[in-house]
């Protein structure tokens, strides 16, 4: 049986400064002062890394260990058991000849040799602290602020913090304080509390944040020095926050997890300022103790299966109230967002798990609802993130059994179309979501061909006018007056434009059964550039195609017209849209497309014959004499030759591509 304490994750931190997990084995210490991590599932080697005397091993939350090898490879082991994380931190403290009880062997900062001679950590030398006393607050607060800028200073004042049971102390005084109502003291250690907190400390955090410390943690930061009021944030998380549990949770550790992760993020996300105003890594394990302890969450409930198959029993009886099915899709949502945190092998698990349990069918029930439809979309997101064959699958089973409005997949239309603001809400995720979905490119599965196949002709037959009602809703008209309803037409008309370069056939025969063209162009009168723009690149890839049957539709249809009128229009104006059409009758002429060069020459010669600043319209009329002259050049009179003659004639023209002759 293998040794569970020294069983571990590997966790990087990528350029988005995320911990991504690299895979669960089993490390050691070698002889040679390596750490090894070897794959539990393979034996692979996971991580082989030298021991450096010089490198900076910070210990966390009693199972991490955190280091940075290169300037940009920041590493972390994460235990399984607290035995095993202090086992190798000795072991890396006996390398570097360091005390066991720091949490940081090294200071990562250059400092002058004096500086580093002064300020060893060293057992027995801690820092000195004032007593705990209202009077010597603001001596307190200034010590904390001067540690700051020193990683060594900071090591001191956290050992000296934890030796003394400090933390405790001054939460005490601040409760003493508030009931004083001694607005100055409560102020001083706002200022120290807040820089406690960005001593970066995991072991600091532990105590600051346990159960019996965190809402008095929270309090001292409601009293901010530049507010005339103290902010209330603690009736907030106990009032307003209120933990509702869908499913009574019987494990008292986790149940005490999620409380602590939640009012931490509050912290992190409401209370303390941008970490952009700050140095980029100044708030770094905050956001580590927030990561690891997500990680655990979604652990520890994927393990629960009683748990889970009471939450989808409930979810799919349609008996649930409606409040209660608020709660239990709102919940999966979360969950979904949380299993982001897992590696991705544990998150292919944690999603085949909820689509055994069927959470695809879920979802369907009570969508009625506004704020389930809201966060079943959300859900649907995920899923399709992970599997878009699952979903396609599931989706093309559904017309059996309901109608074209509520299959799941309209349903996430509807929400991209209701969303109010399309640019800043979740239409452009929701428009994502859709093109995943229809994107031939993963569709991946043996049978791909059939699957491309039968999906779109589903899609088209059952959601496609559901994505188009509002672009044939709003071109009858001249121009969409509402801004937000142009920035909705402009996503619709970008995944159109998609479907025009992935799906040949259905796209095409759907275009030209509707006329489909014909209704976008009347965008280019939009007074929304943007919009009229997004015209203009759907016919462009129309175009670009060179496809007979769509340059015939064009032809017959006189669909320059609209493009030509709004670049008459625009004048003499040097803007986008004058740069994108003039670019595609530039195509044309350097693609040679005959048909359409013919049709704009005869129709549009006359009303072209101004734009004199670019040759383009010049060389459509040139390609088109030059493709007259040609054919004119090639007839061939049958009195003047014999039938003999006319035959050789024909022949050597159409089979001999390199020149024409004549025989003598």
């Amino acid at each position: 049986m293998s040794d569970t304490r020294r069983r571990v994750k590997v966790y990087t931190l990528n350029e988005e400064r995320q911990w991504e997990d690299r895979g669960t084995g089993h490390v050691c210490c070698s002889e040679a002062a390596s750490l090894t991590v070897t794959g539990e599932a393979d034996g692979s080697v996971l991580l082989e890394s030298r021991i450096s005397p010089d490198t900076a091993y910070q210990k966390q939350q009693d199972t991490l260990i955190v280091w940075s090898e290169a300037e940009n490879c920041d590493l972390a082991l994460s235990f399984q058991e607290k035995a095993g994380c202090d086992e190798i931190w000795e072991k890396i403290c006996q390398v570097q000849g360091k005390d066991p009880s720091v949490e940081i062997t090294q200071d990562p900062v250059d400092e002058s040799e004096e500086e580093r001679f002064e300020d060893t950590p060293e057992s027995g030398h801690l820092l000195e602290l004032p007593p705990c006393e209202p009077e010597r607050l603001e001596e307190l607060a200034e010590l904390v602020t001067s540690v700051l800028p020193s990683p060594v200073r900071r090591e001191k004042l956290a050992l000296a913090l934890l030796s003394s049971g400090y933390i405790r102390k001054l939460l005490q005084l601040f409760r003493a304080s508030e009931e004083a109502d001694d607005r100055r003291g409560l102020q001083q250690l706002y200022q120290i509390v807040r820089g406690l907190l960005f001593l970066n400390k995991a072991t600091l955090f532990e105590v600051m944040f346990s159960d019996d410390c965190i809402m008095d943690v929270v309090g001292c930061l409601e009293y901010e020095p530049a507010l005339l009021q103290p902010k209330s944030h603690r009736e907030f998380l106990t009032k307003t926050a209120r933990f509702r549990e869908v499913i009574p949770i019987t494990d008292s550790e986790l149940r005490q997890k999620i409380h602590q992760t939640y009012r931490v993020q509050y912290i992190q996300d409401i209370i303390l300022p941008t970490q952009s105003v700050f140095e980029d890594n100044f708030l770094s394990t905050l956001s580590s103790f927030i990561f690891f302890n997500k990680v655990e969450i979604v652990s520890m409930l994927q393990e629960d299966e009683k748990f889970l198959t009471e939450v989808f029993a409930q979810l799919t009886d349609e008996a649930t109230e409606d409040s209660k099915r608020r709660e239990l899709v709102n919940f999966f949502k979360e969950f979904c967002a949380f299993s982001q945190t897992l590696q991705p092998q544990n998150r292919d698990a944690f999603f085949k798990t909820l689509a055994n349990l069927g959470i695809l069918p879920a979802l369907e029930i009570g969508m009625e609802d506004v704020q389930v439809k809201a966060a079943a979309t959300d859900i649907f997101s995920y899923l399709v993130e992970f599997s878009p064959s699952m979903v396609r699958e599931f989706v093309m089973q559904e017309p059996q059994q309901a109608d074209d409005d509520v299959l799941l997949i309209n349903v996430v239309i509807k929400q991209m179309i209701c969303d109010s603001d399309p640019e800043l809400g979740g239409a452009v995720q929701l428009m994502g979501l859709l093109r995943t979905l229809i994107d031939p490119e993963n569709m991946l599965a043996p049978a791909s061909k059939t699957e491309k196949s039968e999906f779109l002709s589903f899609f088209y037959k059952y959601c496609m006018h559901v994505l188009t009602a509002p672009l044939l809703a709003n071109t009858a008209e001249e121009d969409p007056d509402n801004f937000q309803t142009a920035q909705l037409l402009a996503l619709i008309l970008e995944l159109l434009t998609f479907c025009v370069e992935h799906h040949s056939y259905h796209i095409k025969s759907y275009i030209m059964t509707r006329d489909l063209l014909r209704r976008v162009l009347t965008l280019m009168n939009s007074r929304h550039s943007f919009l009229a723009l997004c015209a203009l690149r759907f016919m462009r890839r129309i175009i670009g195609l060179k496809d007979e049957y769509y340059n015939r539709y064009i032809v017959k249809g006189n669909l320059f017209e609209p493009v030509i009128n709004a670049l008459l229009d625009n004048g003499t104006r040097y803007n986008l849209l004058n740069s994108a059409i003039i670019e595609l009758f530039e195509f044309i002429r350097v693609e040679d497309i005959k048909s359409l060069i013919a049709h704009i020459v005869d129709n549009f010669t006359t009303a072209l014959e101004s734009i004199e600043y670019v040759q383009t319209f010049k060389g459509l009329k040139g390609r088109y004499e030059q493709e007259k002259e040609n054919t004119c050049s090639h007839m061939v009179d049958p009195q003047v030759l014999n039938g003999r003659a006319i035959k050789i004639i024909y022949l050597i023209h159409v089979e001999w591509p390199f020149g024409f002759y004549v025989p003598a």
